[in-house]
């Protein structure tokens, strides 16, 4: 396939951004990497508890590692970190040129701190220094929790001047209290007379998960009082949401009130869509990637999804359609008691939770394996 017919390829024209929201060591040196960053245009990666837990767990790629690391006597915890962080370093020095290019713009892999700190503050902070540090590459962003503690901590990230992709993100709510912080974090940092134009950061907000809850509510409301109107909500309000969300992001970054910080270099945080695999069989499996392209955004996609969008994705500027409909659908979720902002608080802390399982049973597999390896 040409590049010029490649539909993940088209998306850069359209001002988006692909990233690979997977991450796997035997990848990293693959030809197949070679080729998503040649043929597809993949300009990121990123990662959480989830991914290295399948990565590392179903893998005999980091067995030589973790061996060496158990027969030194290392902890768990600090063969965790050896292992991942050493992918997120293979991965960043793979996507160096594509950050030095594009002026630091983009070419980031994301490393995300510990689930089990998203509701402390202090502890997300010294966590970031720590692995900014650790892993030592310009184009590293850490991933930090949207969490009601999360919010005072990218603050003080941003105004440090790190890079920082906020995650855990699903509701408008979300969105302009990240998008605050990150710009307070600007004003702070600007205003001590610090530079601003190599601080990038991602909004992630994710998608499918989205539609999965609207759903099943919409289903139960469905089920006791059947109605065809209300029954054609279904599949709608992930990218209504979406929408929505970018709408705000435009008023904010694109209006006189960001005008400042971008005269003193700031660049814009560009809404990332995360969850982007279809759940629903019912649904397009390219639904969340066709119906939200447009500039200044960033889709990561599972590697199914990739390769669907590749094979027979149809790119255009989506993501500004239909705003007036997405409030609508908005409302009439709303008068049946399904509030995307409450959607989006139940959506958080499930994910929090979520992580913080993945985590827990990497940490479990890896001391399995290291006390097998010590046995030998």
């Amino acid at each position: 396939m040409s590049e010029t017919r490649n539909p993940l390829r088209q998306l850069e024209s359209f001002g988006q951004s692909v990233w690979l929201d997977y991450i796997r060591r035997d990848l990293l040196s693959s030809e197949e990497f070679r080729r998503l960053i040649d043929d597809d245009g993949l300009d990121g990666m990123t990662s959480n508890p989830t991914i290295f837990e399948k990565a590392i767990d179903g893998s005999k790629a980091y067995d030589d590692q973790l061996t060496q690391l158990a027969r030194a006597a290392k902890s768990v915890e600090e063969i965790y970190e050896a292992l991942t962080t050493d992918d997120i370093k293979v991965a960043a020095d793979k996507l160096r040129p594509i950050y030095d290019r594009s002026q630091g713009r983009t070419g980031y892999v994301s490393y995300e701190v510990s689930p089990l700190l998203a509701n402390d503050t202090d502890g997300t902070v010294a966590a970031a220094h720590r692995y900014a540090s650790l892993i030592g590459r310009p184009n590293l962003m850490i991933k930090v929790p949207s969490t009601p503690a999360g919010i005072p901590a990218i603050e003080q990230l941003i105004g440090e001047g790190r890079c920082i992709n906020v995650t855990l993100m699903f509701s408008l709510k979300h969105y302009e209290d990240v998008a605050n912080a990150y710009i307070r974090g600007l004003e702070r940092r600007a205003k001590a007379g610090q530079a601003l134009d190599r601080i990038a950061s991602v909004a992630s907000v994710f998608v499918s998960r989205v539609e999965t809850l609207a759903d099943k509510l919409l289903d139960a409301k469905l089920k006791s009082n059947p109605n065809e109107a209300n029954a054609a909500l279904r599949g709608t309000a992930a990218v209504a949401n979406a929408r929505l969300i970018y709408q705000r992001f435009v008023e904010l970054f694109h209006g006189e009130g960001f005008k400042g910080l971008a005269a003193k270099g700031a660049h814009v945080q560009r809404p990332l869509w995360a969850s982007t695999g279809t759940k629903d069989p019912k649904y397009s499996d390219v639904k969340y990637v066709e119906d939200l392209i447009g500039p200044d955004t960033v889709n990561t996609m599972p590697p199914a999804t990739m390769d669907a969008f590749r094979d027979h994705g149809k790119p255009r500027l989506s993501v500004t359609d239909g705003i007036e409909q997405a409030r609508q659908i908005r409302e009439r979720f709303a008068a049946l008691g399904i509030d995307f902002n409450e959607v989006g608080e139940t959506l958080q802390k499930e994910g929090v939770e979520s992580f913080s399982k993945s985590f827990e049973e990497l940490l479990a597999a890896i001391k399995k394996r290291h006390d097998a390896m010590l046995s030998k």
